[in-house]
């Protein structure tokens, strides 16, 4: 069954160009470089990434061992399917969309699917962030879990690779057990929340994820003044959907993190704790190896802008996390968008995809 297209997200500029898959995100990648990761966040050397026996994957297996054979055909799909729009549909991502027309909440799904998929979308995440995440769907879907979101299962669980994609209005997460290497979190993701109306006020009350930027600005009070019109970009912030990977050869915006003094790098790796915290231990394990595998954050750029401060006040709304193979896109205004693409060495990928 052919996914359905859905309205998209009122508050985007140029809405056909947010629907993109990862060979938007990655094509022209090189080989990530690799320099002295900062020693705060150390990479466990167990397995640093999730698995198939991982709980979410296995509910994951578990659900589709329930799905009858009509069920099957409207979200189930080849590892490869791609759509006559969206391309390789496993790999797109954008800030509003439906992977398919069923609803969660929606009859499609007995009592007991229901429950798993509920399962699933938690195992996804810090149980510490649970309220919070559903405080954000239901503020941003007028309802509670699952009356706004999709799921599709591409390829078979149990049988090679796999991976389920979670979709909706300010949502797109993935499951995967690692069935794409390189990548962190299975591919791309997004998070969004728009707590008190579509253009928020100042400070965005109610917002669940403002306080990363809180701390990112914390970072910005604490640089001299040199430092701070590197970091302070006044051309226009980039396009939401501009978070390429664009590996060592890159030009990064902002003041790189390597120029930082000791007390300042300790304050950015407080800012990158906050961002990771509400994803499940594997998935932090996994952007930790990730982030060390391509030069740590000594690697990476961080930029402030000053386009999009929402009501000039001088903190900065909209900001971003950038390295060879790593982005991490906060956009404060009108609300936030939080636009995320992390692997730890792109060209195999590449190459894998014929990009």
């Amino acid at each position: 069954m052919q996914p359905l297209d859905r309205e998209t997200c009122p508050d985007c500029d140029n809405l056909e160009a947010l629907a993109l898959d990862r060979r938007g995100f990655l094509r022209g990648v090189a080989a990530a470089g690799i320099a002295t990761a900062l020693p705060l966040l150390p990479v466990p050397r167990a397995q640093a990434s999730p698995t198939p026996k991982s709980p979410a994957e296995t509910a994951v297996k578990a659900l589709y061992d329930t799905l009858t054979d009509k069920q099957k055909k409207a979200i189930c799909f080849d590892w490869d399917y791609k759509h006559q729009q969206r391309g390789l549909l496993r790999t797109h991502v954008s800030n509003n969309w439906h992977v398919v027309d069923q609803t969660i909440a929606s009859d499609f799904y007995t009592a007991k699917q229901k429950g798993i998929i509920l399962d699933i979308f938690k195992s996804l995440f810090n149980p510490d962030w649970h309220k919070r995440l559903f405080k954000q769907l239901e503020d941003d879907s007028g309802g509670k879990f699952g009356t706004e979101q999709n799921i599709a299962i591409f390829g078979k669980p149990g049988e090679g690779k796999f991976e389920l994609v979670m979709t909706g209005r300010h949502l797109t997460t993935r499951v995967d057990g690692n069935s794409e290497p390189h990548v962190a979190f299975g591919g791309p993701i997004f998070h969004g929340h728009a707590a008190s109306g579509f253009n928020e006020k100042v400070g965005h009350p109610g917002n669940v994820f403002w306080h990363q930027a809180k701390l990112a600005n914390k970072v910005y009070q604490i640089l001299d003044p040199k430092q701070e019109k590197k970091a302070l970009v006044l051309a226009k912030r980039p396009a939401e959907f501009k978070v390429p990977l664009q590996g060592k050869s890159g030009t990064f915006p902002g003041l790189p993190i390597k120029e930082m003094s000791r007390d300042q790098k300790e304050a950015v790796e407080k800012v990158l704790l906050s961002l990771v915290e509400p994803y499940r231990k594997e998935d932090v394990d996994e952007v930790k190896a990730c982030l060390q595998a391509q030069g740590g954050l000594d690697a990476c750029s961080l930029a402030f802008y000053k386009d999009g401060d929402l009501g000039n006040d001088g903190e900065w709304d909209n900001w971003r996390i950038e390295g060879p193979a790593f982005v991490w896109y906060f956009r404060g205004f009108p609300h936030v968008h939080i636009w995320i693409n992390v692997a730890d060495d792109s060209s195999p990928v590449l190459n894998s995809r014929n990009l």
